[in-house]
């Protein structure tokens, strides 16, 4: 099955024999032996087939690509090395009460920059504050995230922001506010427009106009949760136009008068 693999990849990709020998500094000989199943590529080479096509190891060797759809071709074409549709169940960790019932597991500030790494790791959650939030449904699954930094306005810096945890990335609408949990940024809170069909990627904005939008591929990406609300010290400002203001004086004056009018009868 290897060598049926790496010979509709090579097919794929409109190669020849000599350029992906050459590519992975093999023999012609070598390479042919690999995709006739004569010889049997050794882990090294299969390492490298694999990182030349932006595979995953375990689907080279595992996966039947004979059988792929167009569609999931074109998942293999724009290197996506992870599972975006989450047909295979995500790695997460839960915290639950004396009844069973899944808790919201706070990350607090000072364990923030740990959570890339700890995030799967069940002696990392265990330890992290909990609570609930009984108009939340039963069904999903939330998690609070520490917020740093101006760029998501009206959340201000030192925020919780409450989010649902997403398990098919496919089905994010453009628009839609998420937690990111990236390899290279941590712990992100941004708009998010959907580009996974397009370029594999997922654009990430701030509602803070002097930051720029910017783009992160599918395979750096850990987890996305939608956000849900948020907690703050923090009153939001306002801003009430001079004629809502100047009526709502109007009104209130108009108020005082029924009461003066009242009193003095």
């Amino acid at each position: 099955m290897i060598g049926q693999n790496i010979k509709l990849l090579r097919k794929k990709a409109n190669k020849s024999q000599e350029e992906l020998a050459q590519a992975l500094k093999l023999t012609r000989s070598s390479y042919s032996g690999y995709e006739n199943g004569v010889a049997e590529p050794n882990f090294t080479t299969l390492n490298s087939i694999s990182k030349l096509y932006g595979l995953l190891l375990d689907d080279l060797v595992n996966k039947d690509f004979s059988k792929f759809t167009e569609q999931e071709w074109k998942v293999v074409s724009g290197g996506i090395h992870t599972d975006v549709r989450g047909g295979k169940l995500r790695v997460l960790t839960t915290v639950v009460d004396a009844n069973n019932e899944e808790m919201i597991e706070m990350i607090p500030l000072a364990a923030r920059a740990g959570y890339v790494s700890g995030y799967a790791d069940p002696d990392y959650i265990k330890v992290l504050p909990t609570f609930s939030l009984p108009f939340l449904s039963k069904n999903k699954k939330y998690r609070s995230f520490p917020i740093e930094g101006d760029s998501m306005p009206p959340v201000s810096p030192g925020s919780f922001v409450t989010g649902e945890f997403i398990q098919n990335w496919e089905i994010i609408k453009s628009g839609t506010p998420c937690i990111v949990v990236t390899n290279n940024d941590g712990i992100v809170f941004k708009v998010v427009n959907n580009f996974l069909e397009q370029h594999r990627s997922f654009q990430l904005c701030s509602t803070n106009p002097l930051y720029q939008p910017y783009m992160v591929h599918a395979n750096d990406i850990l987890e996305m949760w939608k956000f849900v609300n948020y907690i703050s010290k923090d009153l939001p400002d306002v801003d009430i136009k001079q004629n809502d203001l100047i009526n709502s004086l109007k009104s209130l004056q108009q108020e005082v008068n029924v009461i003066k009018n009242i009193v003095s009868k």
